[in-house]
């Protein structure tokens, strides 16, 4: 059975499923939690994930308190929660784009 994490920070709601986290902390060293801080960066870049299936969702890049540039894939679940589905560096394009769009 799969147990989900929330937390709410800065008004705005966020879940995720444990055992998604620990992998994903194994795979990419992001925990779910860091990836959450990536909303707050005024910044951010936010796009369609056209490689979803069955539900909407969203590609984040932004900056997390640790200073790490993050891709996040996020699923909205209300108009101010979010399901954090997974998290990793942001890549070279990705970077790319996000330092572009800053420039605009």
């Amino acid at each position: 059975m799969n147990e989900d994490r929330c937390r709410t920070i800065r008004r705005w709601g966020f879940t995720w499923d444990i055992e998604k986290d620990r992998a994903n902390r194994q795979k990419h060293r992001v925990s779910f939690e860091e990836a959450c801080e990536v909303f707050f960066d005024l910044n951010y870049v936010m796009v369609e994930d056209s490689s979803a299936q069955g539900e909407q969702r969203w590609l984040l890049t932004g900056y997390s308190e640790r200073n790490r540039l993050l891709t996040v894939v996020a699923a909205e679940v209300e108009e101010t929660a979010w399901r954090i589905i997974s998290a990793w560096p942001a890549s070279r394009e990705e970077r790319r784009e996000y330092e572009e769009d800053d420039d605009s």
